[in-house]
């Protein structure tokens, strides 16, 4: 969608949406690229030591549509509700494209869900179908009985109780694909859950067509001649699926599947080499994790291109160590389930600071604005919001119109983030409006603490929240998880107080700090500050309870 142009200000002025009145993902994915060269590779499955094997998009579209054929024999139909338990793999991609060339709806969810999780998400959405693999359909058997709309589990591996994929992919026929418009329902992904419990946020199949925009800047303007196209993020996750998986689908670029229980920096950059990875979606924690292990990228025959990073806040300090350590500037990125992709930087435009989030993607108006939907002047803190209407934008809650309507003001779409712009446009994001911390007068983002903290040799990882203190509002408090082999002392505290205090600012550096073992993380790898929030303010409770 976006034409190269030699500057930020040229293409964000130039661009204009080219949306049709027809448009299927599935299609759009698969079908499309299998007419003009079916033999070229859509998905490689990485197996290790250099091997993988591939998929090219003449089977993709083949088999999607057997997909598509069987599911329809065991009575899904338009609009029902399919939900994907799965690793990044063959079958996940083969299911999606199905699932939208059939005009349902697809549903894709985290293994890494214990019972309760998936039973609330599985129940919420009414889902028909469950595809998955043998892990999953052992999570499943114990609350399928909970859930009376689920009529059929299909699993890809293994003798699970469940119905055989591979068999009923056999089985299958060719199939015509739906014709669906733009806003047509294609694709329900939950929220998070880190402000409370998790919606399910419905998109039509017009959210590829709105992601293009920024995954093409966020990747310097591809496809380019070999590129590859490979994140560690769940393909459950927005991030996985939408920065990365489909819309490289759509511009024909292959996408390498990986199969990790748990990140590793040294199997992320040995896969990166072996697969010859032009361009890859490594979140922020990924950057962190890789930051501080002996891994080193320099060490490696590496051939990234581009670097796109999303999910949380960067910060200034794992923004100068990947440039360092990549020789690349990463491009950092912005957006929600429910609104992706609607802010970013790009390097080779020169759109990129570090510290800062970046600038409006073209297609996208985001401002800052205060309570009352008014646009505020550069400088002055408010909530990041999106005007629509918006191709990226979600079509709204899944049954649930009294959220959709709190979700607005005025046309602007809320993010419940805080940001605010500088004088060269940038757009700083301070964390969510729950998290941003009020001392002293001072209004401090919990994102920037943490990126500083991370940065102390002695430090894995690190939340930051406020506890609240009758002087000063509340103060800030670090929980802070030590390294391996690291031992947790008063002296260590002091070190790390003294570290963020040189490298911020005096009102900033945590005035506690609590040595704890783990810091609790969403499935996509954000830090769950609500749990450390609640648990400082009881103590301060006790505190007060105590002094009285």
């Amino acid at each position: 969608m976006l034409e190269e142009r030699d500057s930020y200000d040229a293409l964000y002025r130039d661009f204009r949406w080219q949306i049709p009145q027809k448009f299927n993902i599935g299609v759009a994915v698969s079908d499309r690229w299998a007419d003009i060269d079916p033999d070229r590779t859509a998905v490689y499955s990485y197996e290790g030591e250099g091997n993988s094997t591939a998929l090219t998009f003449g089977a993709l579209a083949q088999q999607s549509d057997s997909l598509a054929s069987a599911l329809t024999g065991l009575g899904i139909a338009r609009g029902d509700r399919v939900a994907l338990l799965l690793p990044q793999s063959f079958e996940t991609a083969i299911s999606h494209v199905a699932i939208y060339k059939m005009g349902a709806i697809a549903v894709p969810l985290a293994l890494l869900f214990g019972m309760e999780a998936l039973e609330y998400r599985l129940r919420a959405c009414g889902a028909k179908v469950v595809i998955t693999n043998a892990r999953g359909a052992a999570t499943l058997e114990p609350i399928r009985a909970k859930l009376p709309e689920l009529m059929h589990v299909m699993v890809t591996e293994g003798n699970g109780a469940g119905l055989p994929f591979h068999e009923l992919l056999a089985s299958g026929n060719g199939y015509r694909a739906a014709e669906t418009t733009p806003d047509d329902p294609a694709l329900m992904i939950f929220t998070s859950g880190t402000t409370g419990p998790p919606k399910g946020a419905l998109h039509g199949h017009r959210v590829l067509l709105g992601h293009m925009p920024g995954f093409e800047m966020a990747y310097q303007f591809p496809p380019q001649p070999d590129d590859v196209m490979w994140t560690p993020a769940d393909w459950a996750w927005a991030g996985g699926l939408l920065n990365s998986m489909l819309p490289a689908l759509f511009l024909g670029i292959p996408v390498v599947a990986g199969r990790f229980e748990r990140f590793s920096p040294e199997t992320a950059l040995r896969l990166m080499e072996d697969m010859r990875v032009t361009l890859a979606f490594l979140p922020p924690t990924a950057l962190r994790m890789m930051k501080n292990s002996d891994s080193r990228a320099k060490d490696k025959s590496l051939r990234l291109r581009a670097i796109m990073s999303a999910g949380e806040q960067l910060g200034r300090e794992t923004f100068e160590w990947a440039e360092r350590e990549f020789g690349l500037t990463v491009n950092e990125f912005y957006g929600q389930t429910e609104c992706n992709l609607v802010i970013g930087s790009c390097a080779q435009l020169g759109a990129a600071k570090a510290g800062a989030t970046g600038r409006a993607v073209p297609g996208h108006r985001v401002e800052i604005i205060d309570a009352a939907g008014k646009v505020l002047p550069q400088g002055e803190t408010g909530q990041i919001a999106v005007l629509r209407p918006d191709p990226v934008m979600f079509l709204g809650y899944w049954q649930d119109e009294t959220a959709t309507e709190k979700k607005f003001v005025d046309g602007w779409m809320l993010t419940g983030d805080q940001g605010h712009v500088d004088t060269d446009g940038f757009i700083h994001f301070f964390g969510r409006d729950d998290d941003v911390i009020t001392s002293a007068g001072y209004r401090i983002g919990p994102g920037e603490i943490e990126d500083c903290l991370i940065g102390h040799p002695d430090v894995a990882l690190a939340a930051a929240v406020g506890k609240p203190d009758q002087v000063r509002t509340e103060i800030v408090k670090a929980y802070v998880v030590p390294k391996q082999g690291v031992q947790p002392t008063e002296e260590l505290a002091r070190q790390i107080q003294l570290w963020v205090r040189e490298r911020l600012s005096a009102h900033e550096y945590p005035r506690e700090i609590e040595f704890v073992e783990q810091v609790p993380l969403t499935t996509t790898g954000k830090v769950i500050r609500r749990i450390f929030r609640e648990q400082a303010k009881q103590e301060a409770e006790m505190g007060s309870a105590d002094r009285h």
